[in-house]
This record gives C-alpha cells, structure tokens and sequence, in this order.
C-alpha cells in the first residue's frame, strides 16, 4: 500500500500505532506488532514477495550466526555474494542476456521476472551488515531485532537505506518515554509535509512532465518545452523522493524510532561533490563506505581516485535501474565529481551564482537521461534544449505554474521539511488543529485521484 492513500492514513497507521503502544510495555510483544505490520504491508502488493523478504532475512541472519561463532572471513563474503545473485536475477537478468544477445544479434525472449518491490533496497541493508561483520564489528542480533531491522515497513520499500547500527540498539528503549508526545507530534508533522510533497507538487509536476516526455518519444520538443520538460522532471524528482523520505522518518518518530535524514536541499548545492553530500544521503554514504573506500578511496595517485570515483558512480547508475541510460548517468556523475575534485585544487574559486547555476545545468541535463527511457529520447530533448528545434511554447495550466514556481521556490529558498519539523517548529497544542486540518485535506485530495506510486519504488 502506499503512503499517500486514504487506506494507510485513516486505517492501516492508526490502528498499527494503537497496537504498537498498547504493547509498549512488553519489548517482544510491541516489536511482534512491527513486524507483523510490516509484512502485511509487504505482502499487500504482492503476497508472493513476502517469501523471498523473510527467506534472504532468515539467511542473512544465519549467515551472521554463523559468523559470530567461527569468526571464518569468507562466511559474510559467501551472504553477499547470496545477496548479489537474488539481485542479479530478479533485477538485472533480462538486461545483462539482453545485452549479451544484442552484441551477438541472437533472438531472444526475456524471462520478464517480476521485480520485488524495494529489492535494492533491503539488499543494500544486509550487505552492509555482514560487511561491518566482517570488518570487525561484533554485534549479532536475534532474530526479532533483525527482522525488525530489515522489514520495518517505513523504510522498506525505498529507503532511507538503515544501518543497523542506527536503529536497532532503539527497539530496546520503551516509546512511552518522557519525549513520547513530542516524536507523534513532530513525527506527524513531517509526515503530513511530505504527504504535502509528494500530493500536492510531485504529482502536479508528474502532469506536465510526463505528457512532455512522452511527446519526446515519437517528436522533437521545443526549446521551450524541453526546459519545462527538465525543470518540471527534477522538481518532480526531489519532491516525490524526498516526500517518500520524509514521510518515513516522520513514522519512525511516530513509533519512538530515529532514522538518518536523506535529504538537504540539494538544489542549493554549489558543486557536484556538494550535491551527492546532500542527495540520497544513506545512498551516497553506502556507495563511499562500501563502493569507494575499499576501492582505494582517495589514498592512492590523482588517476586512479578518479577511476575509484567513476567506478563507484558507474555501479551507482546501475543499481537504479537495469538500463544503460542509468549506467551512462551515474558516469557522467563519476566524470563531473573527478573533475570537481581536481577543479577544487587547482582551479579558481567560482562566484556562488555562477557556481550553483552550472551545477544546477549539470544536474537537469542528467535527469533528462535518468528520465528518459532511451538514449534518443534522451538526445532529442537535451538537442531541444540548446535551440536545436527552434524555441516554440507552451501554455501551461494554473496548477501547473504553481507547482513550478512554489517547487523552485521551496527547492532552492525555503527550509527543509526535516529541519522546520524537528528544529524549528515548537510543540504546541495550538498546532494540532490547522495540521490535523492539512493532513484531513491532503486525504480529501487523495481521493479525487488516483495515489500515483513513489518513482524510486521501480529501483
């Protein structure tokens, strides 16, 4: 089920908190309630991925077991490569035969596996896991706190990507503390900003980039239709992953549990390096943890950190999306952040407007080929954009407008959801009426439409 719909707001979270809460005083009774929830929640896309989730679970768990009582250094290794093969098969089978069978031009029927859904995610969690283990870390958990760890609903389907090393040392403390009230109001509060998020702008964008996108299939765009075509793309893009983000880590507050902010206005960054410090966060910290670092990091010679880097950014692309359009996206990231490496040694300081305004080009030119769902549809518009097919125009509708204008405003001026909602907001009574008001509305609007489904839910 999703987030964003009348289901999960007015049925299936109140009566999970309830039960969580009414269970607080026993540790096993309120984390049964969790995990229960969760692969209901799991299941209710589809109850045939519920197997697979608890199976790779229950192995990885065995896996570190076996681990903590042999201490033998190939045993994580043999759980990531189980890892890595399940994700080969159910993601990446099709692509890698069908790219295979294209350079030999060999027929060939895809085996159209369906894709588990959050399978990259839940994947990374217990690869990072036997990964500390093996690097020396000596937590083994039971089977209740890891299963908890990699089910929790919130963060199951995309993310924030969980170390557990984060969370579950918290499964222990009782959510009836003394801070109780102030993580349910707060957790609701960035709940319902990212149920505003994803509602009321991503969606919005959704309808005037998608039409665009789709026009760039079988048609040239105008110049000025590849430009909303992009702008309305990364807006839609931030707002409905960040949306999901903070919706997740406001139903973590709301069961008393803290998860790792994902997002930190990225559109304000003024460099690449800086926008992989603020985008996809967990992402970006796994892929240098777990990616970079091992391959050498930054200890080694200028050539071959820039190779680390593009590598790393490479695999990157690759983990969103079995498709080459990603691959050549997460380069074209590695190529930018090796250059801006050496651009921050060695070249001069930029002025801020010009700094952020080049990043920002870079990085709209770049969800285009994220966008797109091949490399001609991907070239056409980005030819479009520097005037190759004249400048034409649009009329766009006033919803549409809206989205545009308050989306940049919010994107690159205002404040971040997480930092209103836990920092500067002050917990007050007075505040229950309007938010429970918001949040009443955003569920009346839900309804008028059909709950469109998060875009990193297809990674």
């Amino acid at each position: 089920m999703l987030f964003n719909s009348q289901f999960f707001i007015c049925i299936f979270l109140p009566v999970v908190l309830g039960l969580y809460y009414a269970a607080a005083a026993n540790r096993v009774a309120r984390q049964t309630v969790v995990v229960v929830a969760s692969l209901g929640f799991y299941g209710w896309w589809d109850i045939r991925f519920v197997p697979l989730l608890m199976g790779l679970t229950l192995a990885n768990w065995l896996f570190a077991g076996w681990f903590g009582r042999t201490r033998a250094q190939w045993v994580p290794l043999v759980g990531v490569a189980l890892n890595l093969a399940v994700l080969g098969l159910f993601k990446y089978a099709d692509f890698l035969r069908g790219t295979a069978f294209g350079l030999t031009g060999a027929d060939w029927q895809p085996w159209h596996l369906i894709l588990p859904l959050g399978i990259s995610f839940f994947v990374f969690q217990k690869i990072s896991y036997l990964m500390d283990l093996r690097r020396g870390d000596r937590h083994i958990y039971g089977f209740l706190d890891f299963c908890m760890f990699v089910s929790f609903f919130p963060q199951l389907i995309a993310g924030p990507l969980v170390r557990h090393d984060e969370i579950i040392h918290q499964f222990r403390e009782d959510p009836r503390g003394p801070a109780m009230w102030e993580n349910l109001g707060r957790g609701f509060i960035l709940f319902a900003l990212g149920v505003a998020k994803k509602v009321l702008l991503a969606d919005t964008l959704a309808l005037l980039a998608d039409p665009l996108f789709a026009k760039a299939t079988g048609s040239s765009l105008s110049l000025t239709e590849s430009w909303t075509a992009a702008g309305a793309y990364t807006l839609q893009i931030y707002f409905d992953f960040s949306g999901y983000s903070d919706m997740a880590i406001g139903l973590g507050m709301m069961f008393g549990l803290r998860l790792p902010i994902n997002f930190d206005a990225p559109y304000r960054s003024l460099s690449v390096r800086d926008f992989w410090r603020r985008w996809h966060m967990t992402l970006s910290r796994f892929l240098r943890d777990y990616l970079y670092i091992p391959l050498g990091g930054s200890r080694c010679g200028p050539i071959r950190q820039a190779a680390n880097v593009v590598l790393t950014m490479l695999l990157g692309g690759l983990w969103h999306g079995a498709n080459w359009t990603f691959v050549v996206w997460g380069g074209l990231h590695g190529v930018a952040l090796a250059v801006n490496h050496v651009w921050e040694q060695r070249g001069p300081r930029l002025p801020r407007p010009i700094a952020w305004a080049l990043t920002m080009v870079f990085v709209m030119a770049c969800w285009v080929l994220f966008r797109a769902p091949d490399f001609t549809t991907a070239g056409g518009v980005l030819a479009s954009m520097v005037g190759g097919h004249g400048i034409g125009h649009i009329a766009l509708d006033r919803d549409s407008q809206r989205a545009l204008i308050l989306g940049a405003l919010i994107a690159v001026a205002g404040p971040t959801s997480h930092a209103f909602a836990l920092t500067r907001l002050r917990p007050s009574p007075w505040l229950a009426v309007p938010s429970g008001i918001g949040l009443a509305y955003l569920v009346l609007l839900i309804g008028g439409r059909l709950p469109n489904v998060f875009i990193y839910f297809q990674f």
